[in-house]
């Protein structure tokens, strides 16, 4: 199994307020995608609609300030029964995120670009809580034809 893994630190900002951007509609909005419905409660489902397709996450775990845990049930099929995880620390005027997308069956090319693309979305969403605006799908950085 191979496993995507990125490091942001988000300047002045608290633990809850970043898990808040990772756990909440609005938040993941923000961020990730314009186009973000469902349940963010744990055993629910979020739906999130991209441009270039979708994936629906089933909320695994939810800590407040501390982390975020999802496992995809629809979506690409690399992407099926692979879990997406966030840990929340505080650290010198930072919270720091310790992002994990694990599970794939095999380091395929799809996966490197889906490792560029999450590390773009990460940098919005330290941009929106930086800011106040994150660079979310439709407006997210193209890294290539497959967006």
């Amino acid at each position: 199994m191979s496993t995507i893994r990125h490091r942001i630190g988000v300047r002045n900002a608290a633990p809850q307020t970043v898990y808040d951007a990772l756990a909440t509609i609005d938040g993941l909005a923000g961020w990730w995608a314009v186009d973000t419905s469902g349940d963010p409660a744990v055993d629910g489902v979020i739906a999130f609609r991209f441009s270039t397709g979708g994936f629906d996450m089933l909320v695994r775990e939810l800590v407040p300030a501390k982390s975020v845990r999802w496992e995809v049930v629809d979506g690409p099929e690399e992407w099926i029964g692979t879990e997406v995880s966030f840990e929340l620390r505080q650290e010198d005027g930072f919270t720091v995120v310790l992002f994990e997308h694990r599970g794939w069956t095999e380091p395929v090319e799809f996966m490197y670009h889906c490792s560029t693309k999450w590390a773009s979305f990460l940098l919005s969403l330290k941009e929106l809580l930086e800011t106040g605006a994150g660079r979310p799908d439709p407006h997210d950085l193209r890294i290539s034809d497959w967006h």
